[in-house]
């Protein structure tokens, strides 16, 4: 078999969930650039709608699909919609989620005092939204035809436990669990469940972790530097590889229940 094969996506239809974000559309786009046929689902149409844009302009195809990963009907409609326009769903990435900061322990702070609505709400934008709901709603439509292919994107902190992040590892953690679950659930009906764990990426969701106001990196950043063998934080772009070895079945048509990690080497270490 050709290796070039092996990671050519043409004229699968990818479904990115999150593909707005910042690690999310780098996905997306490395989808398109492999052939597949993608369609980005998010809430910011301007981000949706330019991260198409860069995926048509680079000779791929792309449309953008308003939906929110919290409502199983607006999940819903964007499938049946992309369906008939770009054909049966082949690959679904989720990459919807994130951290609030009324989930996070700042110093000296008593996790005991953390708000238990800003717990749930993390979890239920990484676990239930950003992963559970999409799941089911193209996984419906996957298990009619025996095919199909899931890659949810959970975390480095979901397997070391960060100190200050406790609501957002957790998830994460749980992000983990249910990929190994579905895996067993569907590898008999034709579905793969895989997931990523990133490591540290900056984007707008974590900056004020990472950075203080000057541009510098805060004590924070510096620390998980100190802490990551490859002495940097990661670029989006590093994850292209990995989607597109999972998404492929010419390349990991036997691996499911995997989780890939892409950390620098972060949860080598202990921080």
């Amino acid at each position: 078999m050709n290796s070039t094969s092996l990671f050519q996506l043409n004229n699968r239809v990818a479904v990115v969930v999150g593909g707005t974000g910042s690690l999310g559309g780098a996905m997306a786009e490395a989808l398109g650039g492999a052939g597949a046929r993608v369609a980005i689902l998010g809430r910011s149409a301007e981000r949706g709608l330019h991260r198409a844009e860069e995926i048509r302009r680079e000779g791929g195809e792309a449309v953008f699909h308003h939906a929110d990963a919290m409502d199983r009907e607006s999940l819903e409609q964007s499938r049946d919609i992309i369906e008939r326009t770009l054909g049966p769903v082949d690959i679904l990435i989720n990459a919807a989620g994130g951290n609030q900061r009324e989930a996070t322990l700042q110093p000296g702070d008593d996790f005991c005092d953390l708000p238990l609505d800003a717990w749930k709400n993390v979890f239920d934008l990484n676990l239930i939204g950003g992963t559970v709901l999409p799941c089911q709603v193209f996984g419906e439509t996957m298990l009619t035809r025996n095919a199909g292919n899931i890659v949810n994107i959970a975390s480095m902190s979901g397997i070391v436990p960060l100190s200050r992040v406790v609501a957002y590892s957790a998830a994460k953690a749980a992000v983990i669990n249910f990929t190994q679950f579905l895996a067993r659930e569907w590898a008999n009906r034709g579905i793969r469940v895989n997931c990523i764990s990133p490591g540290f990426f900056p984007s707008e969701q974590n900056q004020t972790l990472l950075y203080d106001t000057s541009g510098n990196l805060s004590p924070r950043g510096q620390q998980i530097i100190n802490h990551t063998p490859a002495g940097r934080f990661g670029y989006a772009h590093e994850l292209a590889g990995a989607v597109i070895f999972l998404a492929s079945s010419g390349a990991s048509g036997f691996v499911t229940g995997h989780n890939l990690v892409v950390d620098g080497g972060f949860s080598s270490t202990t921080i």
